[in-house]
């Protein structure tokens, strides 16, 4: 097979969204799932809907247009605020946009009316993690612009959390967002319809038993590719958390020495010198780099060790295992490593679902990745 390569369970995911969907569902929250850290893959996004989600959000109109072009008909929502030039493909291709500036409101509504449909506008409200957002106190009359504005309708209102400031929500920022949700309502008078409590860092609040209030959504993406908690970087109960894996050649396998820095005890020049170990180790270098994924963010099996990485190489030990060049190594990815190899060009990417590889049965039996000789 062609390496580098993610190979995505399509079930594992249809999976996860499922039980999301289901919990958050007897909580009265619906789940809007997000499909940027996959850029928009039409199959993976299909494996979302097909575990229950009704609608999806990205924050690149390109992606956008990749689903549209795949057939995906269902509601899709531009969750970073639309670009200036490409305000006429979000009107044409999502039904909603996440907004914070007035001009951008503008803007969304002239395009609107030139092509005679109504756009929906959620706003996004600044609730501490000071990444984008509309400060509390202005809500109302940003709200107000949006209700005026023809061609447009107030949809709702969101907030982020752990995704700038990597802290998680509290039930206060909780009760804090409905309040807000009360007051919009009463300063404009339509129906807040739409309040959205944050992603996946907010699911430890949303699966818990306090109340609600008016959070009735949350948009959600890493917990449904990756069954991982995104502050602890812990499982999530009942997940899967190896719905994707990442494969990279091995090109060289060779003994090398271990190598150290020391300082002498009469140094020359009075600077440091490389003094080589007698022993040697096994290691390996794998045709895969950090133009293609994040190498920090990567999982090595067992007694592998992470050496290193440049643009188009990753370094590894393999102990005393002598590896044979043009075997494979399977690697488990975090959410930075799976956007960067998601997006990369030279990354194949391969869907599957159980035990079908492109249409095809796959061995059921475990196929080894790392060979030792």
């Amino acid at each position: 097979m062609t390496t580098p390569r993610v190979e995505i369970d399509l079930g594992k995911i249809t999976q996860n969204a499922r039980c999301l969907v289901r919990r958050l569902g007897a909580r009265g929250i619906s789940v809007t799932g997000v499909t940027k850290a996959v850029c928009g893959h039409p199959d993976v996004s299909k494996a979302m809907l097909s575990g229950g989600i009704a609608d999806l959000a990205d924050a690149r109109i390109s992606n956008v247009i990749r689903m549209r072009a795949a057939g995906i008909a269902c509601p899709i929502s531009m969750i970073r605020a639309p670009l200036s030039h490409g305000i006429d493909d979000v009107i044409r291709c999502c039904d909603t946009s996440y907004n914070t500036e007035i001009d951008t409101i503008l803007e969304l509504g002239s395009a609107a009316r030139e092509k005679g449909t109504e756009h929906h506008v959620i706003l996004m409200v600044e609730m501490g993690d000071l990444r984008d957002g509309i400060m509390p106190e202005d809500l109302n009359d940003g709200a107000l612009h949006v209700v005026a504005t023809p061609g447009l309708a107030l949809n709702g209102i969101a907030a982020n959390f752990g995704c700038l400031g990597n802290a998680a929500p509290t039930v206060d920022d909780m009760a804090m967002l409905s309040r807000l949700a009360d007051e919009v309502e009463g300063a404009c008078g339509p129906h807040v319809a739409l309040v959205s409590g944050g992603g996946s860092a907010n699911l430890a609040w949303a699966l818990g038993k306090g109340v609600n209030g008016r959070i009735n959504n949350l948009r959600l993406g890493e917990a449904i590719l990756l069954g991982i908690d995104p502050l602890s970087g812990q499982p999530i109960n009942g997940l899967h958390t190896d719905a994707f894996a990442l494969f990279a050649e091995v090109i060289e396998a060779r003994l090398k020495p271990v190598s150290r820095l020391m300082k002498p005890g009469a140094p020359k020049y009075g600077k440091l010198e490389l003094i080589l170990k007698k022993d040697h180790t096994g290691r390996s270098v794998l045709a895969i780099g950090q133009q293609d994924t994040d190498a920090g963010g990567l999982t090595f099996p067992s007694g592998v060790e992470f050496r290193g990485a440049t643009s188009d190489h990753i370094v590894v030990d393999t102990g005393e295992a002598e590896v044979s060049v043009g075997s494979e190594m399977k690697m488990s990815m975090n959410y930075s490593a799976l956007m960067r190899a998601m997006s990369a060009p030279d990354v194949e990417k391969m869907v599957h679902h159980g035990l079908r590889v492109n249409g095809a049965v796959k061995d059921a039996r475990p196929q080894p990745r790392l060979r030792l000789v």
